[in-house]
């Protein structure tokens, strides 16, 4: 009987495995993408839709869907409430997703901790660009000049930050809305309908090298916790802060920088499947094929399993009241 018993609980963990891998052959895994093609959330989100199929029981194929809208909040509120909770759902939203749940940004219908999240490519660091026609060259200068920039959604980092930076510290960005993405705010940049954009560094090294090399922009500030080793001379939006509750506001806006390209599924799926695509995603971080192309294009790497991510994105929802009540002021949130 002993010997019975013990070879039904070796079975049972096998007969999970088949279940999932019997219920993902044949099916197609949607990556939701919060922004349109062409920025760094795109790039990280294509990436993963030719890769992590392989290591999914069943290899299921995964087809990449971009859904722009309200800074990306509009792909959030979709894979939370109207996806297919069965994990053949994913999505990539921008970085600051907990940030804004936590401090009632208009749209939100969503609770960041309970996704489910599957792992994170890399963290990241946003940078403020300027045109070379700008009077802005530092960030010093955007308390001096109105300077209009590109916004991509209310929720979007692009948005947000100015906002934020205006309201805390008195800066003048001019928010010009409207662009579904960091690339159509880059062209918008290029053609002088704004003088500034917002996007990844990552972005900017990947595909706007001629800008880097013919002085066509200047980084003025880098949104991240510490100086990114790329630009050592680029303050981080921190180390503008003038006073210590400065400062402790804009380091909560710059810990969106560790969620960085992560990704999720809905609430509501088996653990079962939750655990298959956390461990395809594990598996798929040391795949040979994927690093090869990591190391082709020279995209940053920075990854963090689910569990990780999950404490993670749970700590960012809970800002203190005081915190956040400063945070809601300086961006004219009632």
């Amino acid at each position: 009987m002993l010997a019975v018993a013990m070879g039904m609980m070796t079975l049972v963990p096998s007969a999970r495995a088949d279940a999932v891998a019997d219920f993902y052959k044949g099916k197609t895994i949607n990556i939701y993408i919060g922004y349109s093609a062409g920025g760094g959330y795109d790039f990280y989100g294509r990436l993963v839709a030719r890769h992590l199929g392989r290591h999914v029981p069943g290899q299921p194929s995964v087809v990449p869907q971009n859904m722009p809208g309200a800074g990306s909040i509009r792909a959030a509120n979709y894979v939370y409430s109207v996806a297919a909770k069965d994990g053949t759902a994913l999505g990539i939203v921008t970085q600051t997703i907990a940030l804004e749940e936590a401090l009632g940004t208009p749209g939100v219908q969503y609770k960041s901790a309970e996704f489910n999240w599957i792992g994170r490519t890399t963290s990241n660091v946003d940078v403020n660009l300027m045109w070379h026609t700008s009077k802005v060259k530092t960030f010093a200068d955007a308390y001096k000049y109105e300077v209009p920039v590109a916004g991509t959604g209310p929720g979007s980092a692009s948005e947000v930050m100015p906002q934020l930076l205006d309201g805390l510290l008195g800066t003048k960005f001019k928010i010009i809305g409207g662009y579904p993405g960091a690339t159509e705010g880059m062209v918008a940049m290029e053609r002088g309908e704004v003088e500034g954009s917002h996007t990844s560094w990552n972005t900017v090294k990947l595909s706007k090298q001629d800008w880097l090399k013919e002085k066509k922009i200047n980084i003025i500030l880098q949104y991240a916790l510490e100086r990114h080793s790329d630009l050592p001379d680029v303050p981080t939006m921190v180390e503008v802060g003038r006073t210590p509750e400065e400062k402790q506001v804009l380091t909560l806006y710059a810990s969106g920088a560790v969620v960085g390209r992560a990704f999720f599924t809905p609430p509501g799926v088996a653990k079962e499947r939750v655990k298959a695509l956390r461990d395809a995603f594990d598996a798929m971080l040391k795949d040979r094929k994927f690093l090869d192309e990591i190391a082709k294009t020279k995209a940053e790497f920075d990854p963090m399993s689910g569990a990780e991510m999950q404490a993670v994105v749970e700590q960012a929802a809970a800002i203190p009241a005081a915190v956040r009540a400063r945070a809601r002021a300086a961006r004219g949130m009632q």
